[in-house]
């Protein structure tokens, strides 16, 4: 089965269920900046020019699923100037004996950056017994858990030191069992697909800073999006398990995720993509 593909004359994103016209996610991710019309005492967003679920979520510190969901967001999630978005209603939590902000934050399934954000902390994020904390759009579900490396994962990692031959790591080692380009039925192949094992740990392609962690749009299963230096940022969808969060710097060959099958496919595989701004670039070209 082909992922991540879209007809060739659209901007969509390959949807399990149907090719839909959704804003372009690389777009958001590129654009969105943290100023703006921030929510009344009440959360409700009024919309301006420009602004887009993503946008506005990430604004705001809440995860974007809560925000669709709250406000019962359908594909292809269109705002116009004047709508009222409500943000979700943040959650409390007393911190406990032996917590931390980063088991607090997978415990309630939200990434730390948002959770240490809405709080006012900073690093090294030191909270204390009977605190309370907000947590915002707590317990959402569609979150993939993030884990801690393990020693299987480690030695495979350094048998597995992925090729360099250009400004980009080849993330993972493995067979491409689909290419970059057109498909057969009029779709678009915007990277390649890497078949490897379950677990296999997947690399940074290049230094960066995580934009996002999640797992919102259908068909690409757990999905990390880098954004690194010159406009360019890195895609890494039907991961298993995710290393980092949200927010999170990494280094070129850090081990971001592992392998999997999540989303629309039947073998385990890593679908990478390289996109230059909004354009999708072969990634054969660049590592």
């Amino acid at each position: 089965m082909i992922t991540a593909c879209v007809p060739i004359a659209s901007d969509s994103w390959y949807d399990s269920e149907r090719v839909d016209q959704r804003p372009d996610f690389f777009s958001r991710v590129q654009k969105s900046k943290k100023t703006g019309t921030k929510a009344d005492e009440r959360g409700i967003v009024k919309v301006r020019s420009g602004d887009n679920y993503y946008v506005i979520a990430r604004r705001n510190n809440v995860p974007l699923r809560a925000l669709l969901d709250e406000n019962s967001a359908r594909a292809p999630y269109r705002l116009e100037p004047g709508d009222r978005v409500q943000l979700p209603r943040p959650k409390s939590y007393t911190v406990k004996k032996g917590d931390t902000l980063y088991s607090i934050s997978r415990r309630q399934r939200v990434d730390v950056a948002s959770l240490a954000r809405v709080n006012r902390l900073s690093a090294p994020y030191t909270i204390q017994v009977g605190e309370q904390l907000l947590v915002p759009g707590g317990d959402i579900k569609s979150r993939a858990p993030i884990s801690k490396p393990s020693k299987a994962a480690q030695s495979i990692a350094k048998a597995q030191t992925p090729r360099r031959a250009g400004r980009f790591l080849t993330p993972v080692n493995g067979r491409v069992i689909s290419n970059f380009g057109p498909k057969a039925g009029g779709l678009h192949n915007d990277g390649i697909n890497i078949a490897a094992p379950v677990g296999t740990p997947i690399k940074a392609a290049e230094n960066g800073v995580v934009v996002y962690a999640g797992n919102e749009l259908r068909g690409y299963g757990n999905l990390l999006l880098v954004r690194h230096s010159g406009g360019w940022v890195s895609a890494y969808a039907h991961t298993s398990k995710f290393r980092v969060a949200a927010g999170d710097k990494v280094r070129q060959g850090q081990i971001i995720a592992e392998v999997g099958s999540s989303g629309n496919v039947e073998r385990p595989q890593l679908h990478f993509e390289l996109r230059k701004g909004t354009r999708a670039v072969n990634p054969k070209t660049l590592i």
